[in-house]
């Protein structure tokens, strides 16, 4: 009779990975990242304008993802990084970046839902910043499908959406169909508390389009009724003078600048830059 040496543990447990601890051949479980939490940090960088803390931020918590097996952060992480990279002017990095979130889209299956739509508006978005404006309606019709489908489709999504997708469409030369959409983001932003923000920046961006189709001579009445309304609804809304404020408005001061009003175009300035000074002043 042989000798009988009992099984240890090494001798039957598959070897385990050494970053994340699962045997091999087999699905690790999620280990999600504090989405929550990672967006109002990604606010706090915005509102002091520190993009290269933005960044780091984003990365980090992107890897952490990834080591964590966490695909729906990773999905978050990753439209957060197109936004922040379309942003910075950043066209090779936002497209990659943007190529994942779709990638992830189909690996979750979401599918034709309210999160694939959102998914595809912002690299859409990316797209059309960067000159890819057919790929980029290509996305928007599908985010359009996606969210008119859906009776929880939020306002603030649709006008997003159809403001956005008006861009695109004026790059292609399709003026009939862009007004209707602005149209559409503006009722859409009127049912959003604060959303005068957003209607602002549909207003200047009908401007735009108004002189893309008539040229600058004939739209000269159009675009100052336009400018206007742009620009009262800075004092209007109730929406808080945060961050966010301040980056529309900084946003939107060039456009001012560019059609001439410039005492608009340095009040925007100046108020943004009052309330980057102020948060960098409560960080310190």
């Amino acid at each position: 009779m042989t000798d009988h040496t009992p099984l240890a543990p090494e001798d039957y447990i598959e070897p385990a990975c050494v970053l994340c601890g699962t045997p091999y051949g087999t699905v690790p479980e999620a280990k999600p990242v504090p989405q929550q939490r990672i967006i109002e940090k990604m606010d706090d960088y915005m509102s002091r304008r520190d993009y290269a803390g933005a960044e780091r931020h984003l990365l980090y918590w992107l890897e952490e993802a990834r080591l964590g097996h966490d695909l729906r952060g990773q999905l978050m992480i990753e439209g957060e990084l197109v936004g922040h990279y379309r942003k910075t002017g950043e066209r090779d990095q936002a497209l990659a970046h943007g190529e994942e979130e779709l990638r992830l889209i189909g690996a979750l299956d979401y599918g034709g839902t309210i999160s694939a739509g959102t998914a595809y508006v912002n690299v859409a978005t990316a797209m059309n910043a960067f000159g890819e404006n057919e790929r980029a309606l290509a996305l928007f019709e599908k985010a359009r499908a996606a969210y008119e489908a859906s009776s929880a489709v939020k306002p603030e999504l649709l006008g997003g959406l159809y403001n956005n997708m008006a861009l695109t469409c004026i790059a292609l030369g399709r003026h009939d169909q862009a007004r209707n959409l602005y149209e559409l983001a503006i009722e859409q932003m009127g049912k959003v508390a604060g959303g005068e923000l957003e209607q602002a920046i549909t207003y200047l961006n009908m401007a735009d389009a108004v002189v893309a189709e008539l040229g600058m001579e004939e739209s000269e009445a159009k675009v100052e009724e336009l400018l206007d309304r742009a620009y009262a609804l800075f004092d209007t809304t109730p929406a808080p003078r945060d961050g966010y404020y301040a980056f529309v408005c900084e946003k939107c001061a060039p456009t001012f600048a560019y059609y001439g009003y410039f005492i608009a175009a340095d009040d925007l300035t100046a108020r943004a830059e009052r309330i980057y000074a102020a948060n960098n002043g409560a960080e310190r």
